[in-house]
């Protein structure tokens, strides 16, 4: 009961990721926004830790909590981030995101001994289908231009395949001697790993882009405090506890949820497609955790 409720509690958070980035478009440059966000939830875990006087990682796990951080959020989101800028559909973007829960399985059967059963296999793939037809009124309207930014295609597409090979290694890092940290010192120091990468990518882009609103610090503290904060915290314990593979296949969910949160927050259209695709990938979900 415990597990299932944390799941879908990681779920909904980690659809609103997406909310997130519409949100802020108009008001800041996205790396300047994960650079507040990282170090905002770096702030809160390091309190956290200092006042439960939790241990901290040192020496050669400093490092590795370091890279774990930048890879699962930092260059995750900078580069999906700096590849949809850049004219990618953002539902390209999301279906290639939805590929994450695949190669995370395919890399832990070897490097952990996690392996999916059969019809773990069929979850994974009716999951994709599921994302699939939800994105695909996005993808059947998507553009392949690049007239947002000065970037060639093969550039913009590698990219993103970068974006999505650093989430799974920074998800199945969670599954090495880091488990074994403290996870409130452990998130401090990762989202620390995460800013850096939001601040390098923030100079070389030459991001500047602030302004103030309501819409702005809301999305920011919503950041902090439920995405860097609470959904990758669970997403990290639950990887921690159980299979990689099987906590990752939540994510054929965030893009169905996001559909739906689209249609109440912004008034985008809901198709039957969509709606049959939220089923189909439910589904998958539920064999692929089964």
């Amino acid at each position: 009961m415990l597990a299932s409720s944390i799941a879908a509690v990681f779920v909904v958070l980690w659809s609103t990721g997406f909310v997130v980035a519409r949100a802020i478009t108009p008001y800041a440059d996205p790396n300047l926004f994960l650079l507040a966000r990282f170090g905002g939830t770096a702030l809160i875990f390091a309190l956290a830790a200092l006042a439960t006087r939790a241990a901290w990682p040192t020496g050669r796990d400093l490092s590795k909590h370091l890279l774990a951080g930048a890879l699962l959020q930092g260059v995750y989101l900078g580069a999906g981030y700096w590849a949809v800028a850049q004219g990618l559909s953002a539902g390209v973007m999301a279906l290639l995101g939805a590929l994450q829960p695949l190669a995370t399985a395919a890399v832990a059967a070897p490097l952990f001994g996690e392996r999916l059963s059969r019809r773990g296999w069929t979850g994974m793939a009716l999951g994709l289908a599921g994302v699939v037809l939800v994105l695909e009124p996005k993808l059947a309207a998507a553009a392949p231009s690049t007239s947002h930014g000065n970037a060639p295609p093969w550039l913009i597409v590698f990219i993103s395949i970068v974006a999505i090979g650093a989430i799974t290694a920074g998800t199945l890092f969670q599954k090495t001697s880091l488990a074994k940290a403290d996870i409130r010192s452990a998130s401090a120091v990762q989202n620390v790993g995460a800013a850096v990468i939001a601040a390098i990518l923030a100079l070389v882009l030459g991001e500047h882009r602030w302004i103030a609103s309501a819409t702005l610090w809301g999305s920011l503290a919503w950041g902090i405090v439920m995405l860097s904060g609470i959904s990758v915290t669970l997403l990290v314990w639950m990887v921690r506890r159980g299979d990689a593979a099987r906590a990752t296949a939540l994510m054929f969910l965030a893009p169905p949820l996001a559909a739906l949160e689209g249609y109440v927050g912004f008034g985008e259209t809901l198709l039957p497609v969509q709606i049959a695709g939220f089923a189909v990938a439910l589904i998958g979900v539920l064999l692929a955790r089964s």
